[in-house]
């Protein structure tokens, strides 16, 4: 038997909800943004923004307020145009010698690591042991190691602690924080870290928000690793919308509505799980903390077809190294959503397979 053939790294989840023949709508249980977003006040206050776009984009105001959110000083903040343009610019702008990514997790850092001419390591952390992290499984001449928190596609938290574990003089320790304000309180999150060595948190708006087609995230690292991101960016790179919504989300107001947003996730998550469970077929990888779950079951890829022509899009799970063909991730939305979902899985189970 042949090697297993190497994961789509550029497969994501919104491929999976663009219906090919362009007939009909599909439920999107397959990319990670919250519904029902972005927010009116929020969508006031990126029109509001566009009054402004004769003027290069200045974001200051935007770099302070995030600072500010975070209790850093703005010589620690760079603004990006999502979090995805950040593994670029460390791709170009760290220089490693080791690079090493922990899956499974987002694909992008490692084909951004590849494109700019790394030879990328790989530590793949397993279902037996809940995809949890072994600081001591990563090599210790690794001089760049990334890693997701809460990790997309395996929805685990990991400790702040053991995470801290990582970071040492002469490594960079890249935190992908994307979904951590989909976390209450923000739990195990490093962000206002300034004490280990090497850190750098990643962080998006375009998950709790809504603003996946307007492109905000940032970066949190020691200024000078900052300055040598913001070297490698092209000049104006973030919108003046996109600074518009980085500040209106960086208030006190936003955050308080986020962490209430996250409550609510956490509890439709926890409706989700129990309707699951009465799948036989189906193991959830856990204990899951972010707003989605990924669930191992046989003939994964047909159980995807037949949600798909009952109207649900869901995530295959073989484009993340270290995951295979039987795994799906399944983003969590509302109960009269869930309930929707598993009555399709039902069926289709049903027709698979026989009684659940």
């Amino acid at each position: 038997m042949g090697p297993s053939p190497e994961p789509d790294l550029r497969h994501h989840g919104d491929a999976e909800v663009r219906a090919a023949d362009g007939a009909g709508d599909l439920t999107d249980l397959a990319v990670n943004v919250r519904t029902g977003t972005p927010p009116a006040w929020l969508k006031a206050r990126i029109a509001a923004s566009l009054d402004s776009l004769a003027a290069y984009p200045d974001g200051r105001a935007a770099r302070r307020a995030v600072a500010e959110r975070h209790g850093l000083p703005a010589g620690r903040v760079l603004l990006t145009s999502g979090a995805a343009e950040a593994f670029v610019l460390l791709a170009r702008a760290v220089r490693a010698v080791r690079p090493v990514v922990v899956h499974p997790q987002f694909t992008e850092p490692e084909a951004a690591l590849r494109d700019a001419g790394h030879d990328v390591g790989r530590v793949l952390l397993t279902e037996r042991d809940g995809f949890r992290l072994d600081p001591g499984a990563v090599p210790e001449d690794a001089d760049l190691v990334v890693v997701g928190n809460p990790t997309n596609p395996t929805s685990v938290l990991h400790p702040a602690a053991t995470l801290a574990r990582l970071a040492r003089p002469g490594r960079t320790l890249v935190v992908d924080e994307a979904f951590m304000d989909a976390v209450p309180g923000e739990q195990e999150s490093l962000a206002g870290r300034t004490d280990l060595p090497g850190l750098v948190v990643l962080r998006s708006l375009t998950k709790t928000w809504g603003l996946a087609g307007l492109r905000i995230g940032y970066v949190l690292a020691a200024p000078e690793t900052v300055t040598a991101l913001e070297r490698a960016q092209p000049l104006w790179p973030v919108s003046s919308p996109a600074l518009a919504a980085a500040e209106a989300c960086s208030a006190p107001a936003a955050l308080a509505e986020a962490d209430a947003a996250a409550g609510q996730i956490a509890a439709d998550r926890a409706h989700l799980l129990s309707r699951l469970a009465g799948f036989r077929q189906i193991r959830v990888a856990g204990p899951a903390a972010g707003p989605f779950v990924l669930v191992r079951l046989p003939g994964a890829a047909e159980v995807r077809a037949g949600l798909r022509a009952r109207g649900f899009a869901v995530r295959r799970g073989d484009s993340f190294p270290g995951l295979g063909p039987d795994w799906l991730r399944l983003a969590v939305r509302d109960r009269a959503t869930t309930d929707r979902f598993t009555a399709a899985l039902a069926e289709v189970l049903v027709g698979a397979d026989g009684p659940r």
